[in-house]
């Protein structure tokens, strides 16, 4: 078996297809549903992106799914799926899917893997598992997910004693704008976001690509709000496919979106267009702000972010003029400059003046069904956690920060406190995380990496043992409980047989419970009857929704809105909108936010910008074949300007190096386009695999994760900006490749 404590990478398409893979399929504990039943169509909710819409995949005559359509009565989709949500079944039948379980060994004084069985597998991982906790204690096992795979581990960790369980959803992306509406409202937006879209007048866009994330509900109504004229104002320094659809497009200088919503604070108090008896009514802290912006004028923002003080002025009035039925909306992806919790904290400020929390059209109070937990021993209290190793960092995180587990887990820890184990489910750590030679040299010096995941992605290139995880579509999975307008309980069913050895984690994690005595923990034997039980708590049951998909508990409009006749409460220490945080305060930090410079790009290179398409999810559906027809690869957005001064031509090959002389290791096509401007380039995220069993995806175009050497961290929460790093081009090939 592997001994070394360095892992090399192992690309896993060397590996010939061995016996087992010629062998006897393992099927799932359940037989699909088509066939129990003979039934046309079986519901399930998408796992393609976190807005789980609900859906119907049908079958043809031969009794295979062939399409899968969304579900009329689910309002996060009403019945229309996106291009990823369609392209559903490419996950099932690819190819080059994981097959079999695989163990890292040692042949011929190479590292390589082996094929194991099951019980193999489970042997290895429970005695590994065994021995760090023996020496180092449960709490050094770490979990990272993402995905309802991760869920079902969680719920090991914890009955192990871990609570070092985290997701890059929180520090790489949303956890900046959590801590800010909650030490502003005293409340989030969570996911799906509350914004009452479909009813704004006004709808406001810094950074948020609307129709290129495509998120699934709001996206619609966003293209309801353009059929019926109303205001959508954007801010972006590329003129993205909503800015093109906008009334306003505010081509910002990056960076600088602090100096813009200051500025239009500004506006809304000095020239008393905010919307007055609600901020006298609901708010804490208003002459403090008043005070703190006077001096941030339109001028003042105009000569920093390259906008002109009457586009800043203007926009100002149309927010105020829609008021309350305006959303500056929060974004998604907001870990950017380390300033990020302070600058959407100015986004919450900005919807409080304009009196949009709790209004039609504005942020709506979101509903959700309460679903009891499947009865259980109690968990253990961990003795430690990663907050424990943090030495007062990120005080006000609300949620596991993946880099400060990254942190506990390098070799430079030197608190007793040290993680040992990973494991790794359903989410690829190397396109995840910024500076991946630190992620790299935390793994490497693990006791033990256990990667879940349904596809060879590059993280399973550093494992000690692979799981191959079957698809959504070949297992059930957690009821989805998502919040929205009203509270629907959506189920996800098996609608077929899983291919090769694959698995659901909810049968890993019964297995290797019993190595260690808590199979109380997982009482089932086929994870259906979980959710038959928790159906039956709510009055139904799976056979019951199975038929139409989901419950829908219909709400009035009243509840949705707040109360104007009744005095509203808000979870803060004042009681009230704080538009002057004394939570951030206490913590030691800006109590309001404040304007820093930010460092700019060395001559000769350019912000290096990102972003989403609508056919594909971060790095997981590069590889996906209907998906990948129409978008096989990423190329670099170039203003004709900066093209002229370094001789590109449209479609010219270059690769990209950044400040640190980090060079991707393949290149990618220029698009010379008008809609960038001359200080930054863009790509689209999640391509550049170095996988090579990724047949479709391998060496397609620039893995713009490789290129961020620098991490701007967000000190109040820990959240990883990821926009500090600037690049330039390299018009020959690196002399070597890295993997």
């Amino acid at each position: 078996m592997f001994q070394a404590s360095r892992r090399d990478f192992i690309k896993i398409a060397s590996l010939g297809a061995g016996g087992l893979l010629a062998g006897p399929q393992l099927w799932a504990d359940s037989d699909p549903l088509y066939e129990r039943y003979g039934i046309k169509k079986i519901p399930t909710y998408c796992e393609v992106c976190f807005w789980k819409c609900a859906g119907w995949v049908h079958f043809d005559k031969a009794g295979k799914p062939y399409k899968i359509v969304g579900n009329k009565a689910d309002p996060l989709c009403n019945g229309r799926f996106c291009p990823r949500g369609t392209a559903g079944l490419g996950m099932y039948t690819d190819p080059d899917r994981l097959k079999v379980p695989l163990i890292r060994t040692v042949s011929n004084g190479k590292q390589t893997y082996k094929e194991a069985t099951w019980p193999q597998a489970i042997d290895y991982i429970a005695s590994k598992m065994r021995k760090v906790i023996d020496e180092h204690g449960a709490e050094s096992l770490a979990l990272f997910n993402h995905g309802a795979g991760g869920k079902h581990f969680g719920r090991l960790f914890k009955a192990l004693g871990s609570g070092n369980i985290a997701a890059p959803s929180y520090a790489q992306c949303r956890g900046p704008r959590e801590v800010a509406f909650h030490s502003t409202f005293g409340a989030g937006v969570n996911s799906p976001e509350n914004t009452d879209i479909k009813n704004a007048k006004c709808l406001v866009l810094i950074g948020s690509h609307l129709g290129e994330n495509m998120h699934n509900a709001q996206v619609q109504e966003m293209s309801t709000l353009i059929d019926k004229k109303a205001c959508i104002i954007a801010v972006d320094p590329r003129l993205s496919t909503v800015a093109s659809k906008s009334n306003f497009w505010l081509p910002i200088k990056p960076a600088t979106d602090m100096a813009l919503l200051l500025a239009w604070i500004h506006v809304l108090i000095h020239e008393n267009i905010y919307d007055k008896p609600y901020v006298e009514r609901h708010t804490f802290g208003f002459e403090d702000l008043k005070s703190h912006v006077r001096e941030m004028t339109p001028e003042w923002a105009a000569s920093i972010t390259g906008l002109k003080a009457d586009q800043i002025r203007e926009t100002a009035w149309e927010m105020a003029k829609a008021s309350p039925a305006v959303i500056v909306h929060p974004g998604r992806h907001v870990t950017w400059y380390g300033d990020d919790t302070q600058r959407i904290r100015a986004v919450a400020i900005l919807n409080a003046l304009l009196g949009s929390w709790g209004r039609k059209g504005g942020f709506y109070f979101p509903a959700k069904a309460k679903i009891p937990s499947y009865p259980h021993p109690g968990y253990p209290k961990p003795k430690w956690t990663w907050k424990d190793t943090l030495n007062g960092r990120y005080t006000m995180t609300g949620s596991a920060v993946t880099n400060a587990i990254i942190d506990a887990s390098h070799p430079d820890n030197t608190t007793d406190k040290k993680i040992k184990g990973w494991f790794v489910v359903g989410t690829n750590l190397i396109h995840t995380i910024p500076d991946q030679k630190r992620t790299i040299e935390a793994l490497n010096n693990q006791e033990l990496v256990v990667v879940v995941d349904t596809m060879p992605m590059e993280i399973t290139g550093y494992a000690d043992v692979v799981l191959p995880e079957c698809t959504y579509l070949e297992r059930f999975d957690d009821l989805r409980n998502s919040q929205f307008r009203e509270a629907t309980i959506a189920v996800r069913m098996p609608v077929a047989k899983p291919k090769y050895l694959s698995k659901p984690a909810s049968w890993m994690v019964r297995k290797l419970s019993k190595k260690f005595g808590l199979q109380n923990h997982f009482d089932y034997y086929d994870y259906g009857e979980i959710l038959d039980w928790q159906l039956g708590q709510v009055g139904s049951s799976l056979e019951k929704v199975r038929k139409k998909g989901l419950i829908n508990y219909p709400r009035s409009e009243k509840a949705m809105y707040m109360d104007e006749a009744s005095p509203m409460g808000f979870h803060t220490a004042t009681g009230k909108i704080e538009l002057y945080s004394f939570a951030m305060e206490d913590e030691g930090y800006d109590p309001m936010p404040v304007y820093t410079p930010h460092p700019e790009p060395p001559d000769g290179y350019y912000r290096l910008n990102y972003g989403r398409a609508p056919m594909h999810t971060f790095s997981r559906t590069a590889n996906n074949a209907h998906l990948n027809q129409l978008m096989s690869t990423n190329n670099i957005w170039v203003s004709p300007s900066v093209a002229n001064k370094w001789n590109l031509k449209d479609g010219a090959e270059v690769w990209l190096k950044n400040q640190d002389g980090k060079v991707s290791s393949f290149p990618a096509e220029i698009r010379l386009t008008e809609r960038m401007g001359n200080d930054s380039v863009y790509m689209v995220h999640g391509f550049g695999h170095s996988e090579k069993r990724l047949t479709k995806s391998y060496g397609k175009g620039i893995c713009d994760t490789e290129l961020m050497t620098k991490v701007m961290i967000d000190p109040i929460m820990g959240g990883t900006g990821m926009r500090g790093n600037f690049v330039t081009f390299q018009l020959t090939p690196p002399n070597t490749i890295e993997t």
